[in-house]
């Protein structure tokens, strides 16, 4: 009988004997590494947190304690200890479990995550939250080195430290390299140092000091800064004491018995501590061990292998075609550099930071900063590109506009993952970006129909004087041939795929070839249609809708974005500042929701912007006006 057999709360995982939990974590381990291997989702990350999952879980009481997750694709096995083991086979799958944590899904669930970095903000809050309302338990941010880059977290740091809240940030470092010595002994020291006796012992000190007369401000000052230099000798913590946490570790954040120790020391302790946790990416899956970014986040692979289960589908992706294009047109123009966010492979700039180490820029996990770098590297005569998904690309709004924009800087924005990404569900899908984007001045809006229609907007893009952005998707293209010399397009100039008199079908980005596939179709029906490839979401082809509007007067536009400020509303304010107001328009897009997660192909289906439901919305408007 299997120990995870009997575990469905975290009640149960405590009426085991510490000697069983080893055992208990290579189970949740298989569990994860068989699950993934179907499912898809982010393994290296969640495999390396299982013990402190396990220690988590023993030594806290949650719900009551809160536990908060950063980004979140590490709390697999949070969730299989937490009431949905049965339905883990279900993650990223519609109607599943997320694959990031969700207050709507689990009271466990504290915050709802997806984006980096936001941990010890969230964490601060809800302790602050609960100091008011006079309530107590313990509230733990657990954030990993690569968000600890972020921004928001060093804000968060801020504003929280010296503030005795009873919150404790956990460090989850898996890339920094400790010597074993200085580990052993960090790890004996925080065990040792972080009973509650003795930092009550310090605390009755620090007031014994203090009441001398005349010398006791200095001698405990002195004491102060003997001990802070001796913990900076001994520790890599001098930043987070610098910040008025309370630095422990760093420890072993596989070693069960000595997370538990330090867990059940630190659990009476209120002042802000954070405790440095080295884990190892993968950890008990070799594959995972050895090649822990290929496992990040991956699809459906062989178990005994690790390799992908392949498919048929040979055609590159728009990611793949981005990155090798960039190694193209950086050939031609020495003035190219590509800047991403802590995502060369996601972006497909791993080559290119090999080709040109000297011109690739990885900032980490800190968009922000990536803009207004772009933006200082731009008002140096550099074209820089900046390739963030679309998703990402929203925590540097402000940036883009008053970094950016407001000197019309010749950055360019390669967003990837726009529209509707799938399995990562609402945090991950990039739903919004045509509606951000469109309403700055000096931006100009892109997306392509198909790969090749990518490198001449790529071409567009670099050859422009000014702010630009192209937004493509997530996965495979079309297939179409590539010629090799990349012919530029006309700013704000759109083409006509097909004509007819009955229909007009306004469509942008993706969403183009499910048009010409709609057209295909509607004909068996007798309806003719003209379908244009908007290619621009700003500039619009005014010219070219106007001419198209006076001549049909049924009109859908079709968008892979949410309906509210995107292509669909460019549209409805032309004709309506152009006085067209006898035609009948039908926008599809996204409703005003967040799409939840899934299969792509199941999610455009439910929301409307495949080629069936085009083809559905378009006998209902032709028949509405026979």
């Amino acid at each position: 009988m299997s120990l995870i057999d009997d575990i469905d709360t975290p009640k149960d995982l405590k009426k085991l004997k510490r000697s069983d939990l080893p055992a208990l974590a290579e189970e949740i381990r298989a569990l994860i590494v068989d699950t993934v291997s179907k499912t898809g989702g982010h393994l290296a990350s969640g495999l390396g947190v299982v013990e402190l999952t396990i220690a988590l879980h023993y030594v806290y009481d949650v719900p009551h304690d809160k536990i908060i997750w950063d980004v979140g694709h590490q709390a697999y096995a949070h969730k299989i200890l937490t009431g949905r083991k049965n339905r883990f086979g279900t993650l990223r799958q519609l109607g599943g479990i997320s694959g990031f944590p969700k207050i709507c899904e689990s009271r466990y669930d504290a915050f709802t995550t997806g984006h980096s970095s936001t941990s010890i903000s969230a964490g601060y809050g809800i302790a602050c939250a609960r100091a008011l309302k006079g309530e107590n338990g313990k509230i733990i941010s657990i954030i990993g080195d690569g968000s600890m880059t972020g921004g928001l977290a060093f804000e968060g740091l801020n504003h929280a430290g010296g503030d005795w809240k009873n919150q404790l940030v956990i460090l989850n470092d898996n890339e920094m390299s400790i010597s074993k010595n200085v580990g052993s002994l960090s790890s004996f020291l925080s065990r040792t140092f972080s009973a509650k006796y003795l930092h009550d012992l310090r605390d009755e000190f620090k007031r014994f000091f203090k009441s001398l007369p005349m010398i006791g401000d200095d001698i405990y000052k002195f004491a102060k800064k003997s001990e802070e230099s001796f913990k900076t000798f001994v520790t890599p913590g001098m930043l987070f004491e610098a910040f008025e946490y309370e630095y422990m570790g760093p420890i072993n954040g596989h070693n069960l018995d000595h997370l538990i120790t330090i867990l059940e020391n630190v659990k009476g302790i209120t002042k802000p501590i954070l405790l440095h946790v080295t884990t190892t990416k993968g950890k008990g899956y070799i594959p995972a061990e050895t090649n822990p970014t290929q496992f990040h986040g991956v699809a459906p692979f062989e178990v005994e292998t690790g390799d992908a289960i392949q498919t048929s589908n040979s055609v590159p992706s728009y990611t793949q075609v981005f990155g090798k294009t960039m190694i193209e047109l950086a050939g031609q123009n020495s003035k190219i550099v590509a800047i991403t966010a802590a995502m060369p492979e996601g972006t497909g700039l791993a080559e290119f930071s090999r080709v040109y180490p000297g011109r690739f820029f990885d900032v980490g996990i800190a968009e922000q900063h990536g803009v207004t770098f772009a933006a200082g590297m731009a008002t140096e005569g550099l074209k820089p590109v900046v390739a963030i998904y679309s998703t990402f690309l929203q925590r540097a709004f402000d940036q883009i506009i008053h970094d950016v924009c407001i000197e019309k800087l010749p950055v360019v924005f390669a967003i990837d993952r726009g529209g509707i990404v799938g399995e990562d569900g609402h945090t991950h899908n990039g739903l919004f970006d045509f509606a951000y984007l469109r309403i700055i001045p000096n931006m100009v809006v892109m997306a392509p129909k198909d790969e090749n229609e990518l490198r001449r907007m790529m071409k567009t893009a670099v050859d422009h004087p000014g702010p630009i952005a192209i937004r493509y998707p997530r996965g495979a293209g079309t297939g179409i041939d590539m010629p090799k010399d990349i012919e530029p397009l006309a700013i704000g100039k759109g083409e006509i795929l097909s004509e007819g008199n009955d229909l007009l079908i306004l469509a942008v980005g993706k969403t183009v070839n499910d048009a010409v596939k709609a057209h295909d179709e509607l004909l068996h029906n007798h309806i003719h249609s003209t379908v244009v490839n908007a290619r621009f979401v700003k500039p619009l082809d005014k010219e070219l809708i106007l001419e198209c509007a006076k001549k049909i007067k049924r009109i859908i536009t079709v968008e892979d974005h949410v309906i509210n400020g995107g292509f669909g509303s460019a549209v409805l304010e032309c004709l309506s500042d152009n006085d067209i107001h006898d035609v009948t328009v039908v926008r599809l897009g996204i409703d005003d929701t967040f799409v939840e997660h899934g299969s792509p192909s199941v999610l455009r289906k439910k929301c409307g912007i495949d080629s069936e439901s085009i083809v559905n919305r378009a006998k209902s408007l032709v028949s509405d006006h026979v």
